[in-house]
């Protein structure tokens, strides 16, 4: 299980994890456990600042320097739209929370020829 998302935020690609570190200060900021923030976040509970922050410990967790990752969320996230910040928050969660498939085979992507060849390869 992959625990990462990779999306492109800003000005280029980047990838996301929070980190067991990284959920330690998110329930620190929040004052709330991981479980709790979760079910705030799918049910649209949330806070503006909860999103920023997923975004920004995500990055973080992800391997980008604090202080770019600080960067980054006061230029792309700050006075953006919810609707862009909310579906890049979930999905850094949802890594977490359930992980995703190490691999995506070509049926899943929807790529009908691709998945074709792998059915008559295999």
């Amino acid at each position: 299980m992959n625990l990462t998302h990779t999306a492109f935020f800003g000005d280029g690609e980047y990838t996301f994890a929070l980190t067991d570190d990284m959920i330690t200060e998110l329930e620190r900021i929040a004052d709330l456990g991981i479980g709790a923030f979760y079910m705030r976040a799918v049910n649209m509970q949330f806070k503006l600042a909860d999103l920023i922050e997923i975004i920004r410990l995500g990055l973080i967790g992800g391997g980008t320097k604090p202080e770019r990752a600080a960067q980054l969320t006061d230029t792309y996230a700050r006075n953006t739209p919810i609707d862009d910040l909310y579906p890049l928050a979930l999905d850094v969660l949802d890594a977490r929370w359930g992980g995703k498939p190490d691999t995506i085979d070509a049926a899943q992507t929807g790529d009908l020829s691709a998945a074709l060849s792998e059915v008559a390869h295999a």
